[in-house]
């Protein structure tokens, strides 16, 4: 088991309940990556034996920081349709309540369909050398990170006028693409005002929101490979700022869609 199953790795904590532990490897800056939150959220409601359909949306909010140890996760199917399912889910330590979610799960079915977009311009991942670790910051060591463009700034780097980051990811050790792992890759980016400013600014997510494009085939035809990756900000304002992201298959496939509201200083 890598450190990305075992941080998914959860247990029976009664009434419903789902027990998981924190581990030294995710850490981040300020408690845990919020992308392996997002998806041990993910991987909670899918163990629920009322479980309908598959991922089409996930909105998680972060409440407060989540400290080492262990935590629980409630889950409560709210409404059950023919075509879809609406999850409420309370994650917390203590007691206390640390991150809340909303999620729909459902059921797919053939029909007409187009993508408007397309993938940013990128070399191949095997052209482009695999980055390290900015500032520390552990989480990192468990992806393959092949910046195309906007890469994190260094000390002798001066301001971006774009917020734009481009790059190629996938699991290290590579593992077989599902809807947790791409829940994650949806918060794959750091800060976009790093990149805006030049510098290292005091900053954390707030609320992501992640569009599940595609259903479990789709991933199947995705196996380990790379992930194309690009982000980019709106606006950054009063100490906000937005982010949207969109997640490629090698083949030009939309997988996934992200978009967030992150707190800033400075």
């Amino acid at each position: 088991m890598n450190f990305f199953d075992k941080a998914l790795d959860l247990e029976p904590a009664g009434d419903g309940r789902l027990r998981g532990r924190t581990l030294p490897e995710w850490a981040n800056m300020v408690g845990p990556f919020g992308g392996i939150t997002a998806a041990t959220i993910v991987r909670a409601i899918a163990q629920q034996p009322d479980c309908h359909g598959q991922p089409i949306a996930l909105t998680v909010n972060y409440l407060a920081p989540i400290v080492d140890g262990e935590f629980e996760i409630a889950t409560r199917a709210v409404k059950t349709n023919r075509s879809n399912q609406h999850w409420i889910v309370e994650l917390s330590q203590d007691g206390a309540v640390t991150t809340t979610a909303t999620a729909v799960f459902g059921l797919r079915r053939d029909t007409w369909a187009d993508t408007e977009i397309g993938p940013p311009p990128a070399l191949p991942p095997e052209e482009i050398e695999r980055s390290d670790s900015p500032f520390g910051v552990v989480w990192f060591d468990n992806y393959d990170l092949r910046f195309v463009d906007g890469a994190m700034p260094d000390t002798d780097g001066g301001p971006d006028e774009s917020s734009t980051t481009t790059l190629w990811v996938r699991n290290d050790p590579p593992r077989p693409m599902d809807f947790p792992a791409l829940t994650a890759m949806g918060d794959i980016f750091y800060p976009r005002v790093f990149l805006r400013r030049g510098q290292f600014v005091p900053a954390g997510t707030v609320s992501i929101t992640v569009y599940f494009h595609a259903d479990d085939a789709e991933l199947a035809a995705q196996g380990d490979d790379f992930v194309l990756a690009t982000a980019r900000a709106q606006r950054f304002s009063r100490g906000y700022f937005d982010q949207t992201a969109h997640l490629w298959g090698r083949h030009s496939t939309l997988l996934a869609s992200s978009h967030q509201i992150v707190y800033f200083k400075g």
